[in-house]
């Protein structure tokens, strides 16, 4: 039997069966102008999501990995110094490509939990007087502790110190989820992908670059092939992709942009932060506490969820799947056994949150842990009854 429970781990998420439709499409000739009514729009769409008037996007057949890769490629040559903190997984495994590639990263090494260090950052920067460090990465959201950082505080720590260095941003478990600032914030690139606030399925590396970065890439001598901005701009003159595209998911990528501008970007942010918000009064009422270690770097889209010393929080997932058909998701590297993950992004509505919280509950208690049944249902009900929008209460 097929499940028709929702996923409530951080991505793949949800889909809206119009976006399922959307992909779902027939064979056209993607040479052909019919594909340029496709192409165009939805790049438009992904701009404005991002808050950028003068960013190019690129989107190419793979995941967020295939964007971090496409970032440092098209704009750094080997031996090229790069900062970077490892506060949680896909820091690490950012870091860890950068090395692969030959790069020098210098790493500030945070515990998980915490968010980019913008003052640690802003002294390495002010000492480097030879400009050196030519890249700066941060994880705008780290999806495997739950930890939001602020990517603007990065920012003013470049400023600050007067650095020209250029800015990446991981952003592919908080685009679309909640507020990202392409041009205000001065990010060079931003990456992020296809199967979380955009709610399709994996498939699509979804990358901005800013003027600044776009400057970089002619003297750039890493090698790169598949992931050539130039070969892709060329081919987006000529309506097409350098190879075969991703159709379905590009038809997809368009509609999911619409949707996101019709239903407000703002308005998504704070859907986004109620449903967290819910979940994370869920987690106290259970007597329990997140991994992020204070309320501003709170994530509004993943909430890992730290349980008792000595209990293995994997017994949770995969209790969870085995018993009730419902996904969560597991800790990952330093934080594997500690944490499960509860995702709240991407297409979730109030009443599927509480879902999976009363999942959650059902599970604890199954498993002997000291949780009330129904007290994080309680919690984040009187939280959402609390937060419904003023139009969805006129409206009731």
């Amino acid at each position: 039997m097929t499940s028709q429970n929702p996923v409530f781990i951080p991505g793949p998420t949800n889909l809206p069966e119009v976006l399922r439709k959307a992909v779902d499409m027939p064979t056209i000739d993607h040479r052909s102008p019919v594909f340029g009514k496709i192409l165009h729009p939805a790049l438009e769409g992904v701009k404005k999501v991002l808050k950028t008037e003068t960013g190019k996007v690129f989107a190419f057949p793979s995941t967020g990995t295939g964007g971090w890769e496409t970032a440092i490629t098209n704009t750094l040559s080997p031996g090229d110094k790069v900062l970077a903190t490892r506060n949680g997984m896909f820091s690490h495994r950012w870091i860890d490509m950068c090395q692969r590639h030959g790069l020098d990263v210098q790493v500030v090494m945070q515990e998980w939990g915490e968010g980019v260090p913008a003052d640690k950052f802003e002294e390495i920067l002010t000492a480097d007087k030879a400009h050196e460090i030519k890249v700066v990465l941060a994880t705008h959201n780290e999806t495997a502790t739950g930890v939001k950082s602020d990517i603007a505080a990065v920012r003013r720590a470049l400023d600050n110190a007067k650095h020209p260095a250029l800015l990446f941003v991981d952003g592919v478990s908080s685009i679309a989820c909640y507020d990202f600032r392409m041009d205000e914030w001065g990010v060079d690139v931003a990456v992020t992908g296809s199967q979380k606030g955009f709610m399709l399925p994996p498939g699509l590396a979804i990358v901005g670059f800013s003027p600044k970065a776009m400057d970089a890439v002619e003297a750039a001598k890493l090698s790169r092939t598949f992931f050539d901005i130039r070969d892709m701009a060329k081919g987006y003159a000529n309506n097409g992709y350098p190879y075969t595209p991703p159709v379905g998911l590009l038809n997809g990528l368009n509609l999911s942009c619409q949707m996101l501008l019709d239903e407000g970007l703002e308005n998504v942010f704070a859907r986004h932060n109620r449903i967290a918000e819910g979940v994370r009064r869920a987690v106290a009422a259970w007597g329990l506490s997140l991994c992020a270690t204070r309320p501003e770097l709170y994530s509004d889209s993943v909430s890992a969820i730290r349980v008792p010393e000595g209990f293995d929080a994997n017994k949770i997932v995969g209790h969870a799947l085995n018993a009730y058909g419902v996904a969560f998701g597991t800790g990952l590297g330093d934080v594997a056994g500690k944490v499960f993950r509860i995702g709240h992004l991407g297409m979730l509505s109030d009443v599927l949150a509480l879902s999976g919280i009363a999942t959650a509950e059902m599970v604890m208690a199954d498993l002997g842990l000291k949780v009330q049944l129904g007290s994080g249902v309680a919690a984040a009900q009187e939280h959402y009854r609390q937060s419904i929008p003023a139009a969805n209460k006129a409206a009731a």
